[in-house]
This record gives structure tokens, sequence and C-alpha cells, in this order.
């Protein structure tokens, strides 16, 4: 069962209501004594820590779509780029 609760971040003059659920999951123990004595040495809260690691292998996975997409773009030789900034008095 999730359960809901406000919060608010606070941003440079913005004050934004956040909601909060909590997430339940199942992991290795020895995962979690290690996230446990990492954020304990490092004055981290785990809530945190954990939220932060989520944002960032979903923005991870973003990128890597993205990098499927821009490799099917097609490019032009550096060399031709050149040449076209010289003919337009940029270079």
């Amino acid at each position: 069962m999730l359960k809901a609760s406000k919060s608010y971040l606070i941003l440079p003059f913005k004050e934004v209501a956040v909601a909060l659920v909590q997430l339940a999951t199942r992991i290795d123990a020895s995962v979690k004594k290690a996230v446990e004595r990492l954020c304990e040495t490092r004055g981290l809260k785990m809530n945190r820590f954990i939220e932060e690691a989520l944002l960032d292998k979903l923005e991870e996975l973003e990128d890597v779509e993205d990098l499927k997409t821009l490799l099917c773009e097609p490019t032009r030789p550096l060399s031709e780029i050149l040449k076209d900034l010289k003919l337009d008095g940029k270079l």
C-alpha cells in the first residue's frame, strides 16, 4: 500500500509541494548493510541517498535512449563544417 504525505521542496525563490509515497522492495541484506554503513559514515539520510540513486539511474537510462537516437542521425565530416563556417565568416 502506498502512503502519500505532503512535503515541501525548497528551490531558489520557490516552494513546491511534493507528494511523497512509500516504496517497499526486497534487496540483498549485504546491499542494505553497505548502504546503511555508507550513509552512517558520510552523514547521509538513507531515503535521500536511495532517491538520488534512483534518479541517477533513470537519467542514465534516458541518456542511453538519447544516444541510440543520436547514433541514427546523419553526420557531416568536420572538414565540411569548417568550410561552411569559413564561408559564413564565422571562422
